[in-house]
């Protein structure tokens, strides 16, 4: 049917309640617009959500895979990261092993003395300072201040470096006093703090 062969006067004086006696013409033209209206209400009213629905859909499953890209990676080298995890468990213990106990901090105080003594230095001051808790720590200085020669100096420091415990030195400053030499340094050492403590 050409619809440029429409004579646009059917259209007047339609009887819309007996649609059946239309023109042919009409009837295509009416058709073709409730099919159109059917089409658009059903976009406005369902088939635009769902288009919004699957555009987040989609979003979603690019973001599910990403994630589980990332998940299947650590899952291959799983026993890998359990090896590292199990030797810095390891490493963890052994360096909480150097850290001495409440009760073996004398016994360190006696050795750092004894390695001061052990390469002639007189001790001025030997002064345990009080005890600062961290996480799982608690750091204890010492103010020490030794006389000596210079040489003996470098000796104590690597004496105190090879003790068992982890001792640190810090703030040295070394001065002249008279012929002889004098150092003052703070002397760090640290005990594990149990829980509870």
């Amino acid at each position: 049917m050409n619809l440029n062969n429409i004579n646009f006067d059917q259209f007047k004086g339609l009887d819309t309640s007996d649609p059946g006696s239309w023109p042919i013409a009409v009837k295509v033209v009416a058709i073709i617009v409730v099919c159109i209206a059917v089409l658009g209400a059903g976009y406005w009213f369902d088939t635009q959500h769902q288009l919004a629905d699957l555009e987040k859909a989609e979003q979603k499953e690019s973001e599910l895979k990403d994630t589980f890209k990332v998940k299947q990676l650590k899952a291959i080298n799983l026993d890998a990261y359990r090896q590292q995890m199990a030797e810095m468990e390891r490493s963890f213990g052994a360096m909480l092993r150097q850290l001495p106990s409440k009760t073996e901090v004398a016994e360190l105080l006696v050795d750092i003395s004894q390695a001061g003594l052990g390469n002639g230095l007189e001790f001025e001051l030997f002064k345990p300072l009080a005890e600062k808790p961290a996480e799982f720590y608690a750091e204890l200085p010492i103010d020490v201040r030794v006389t000596g020669a210079y040489h003996d100096f470098g000796s104590f420091v690597s004496d105190v470096a090879a003790l068992p415990r982890i001792v640190t030195l810090h703030d040295i400053t070394i001065t002249s006093k008279g012929s002889e030499l004098s150092m003052s340094t703070t002397a760090k050492t640290y005990r594990y703090l149990e829980d509870g403590q």
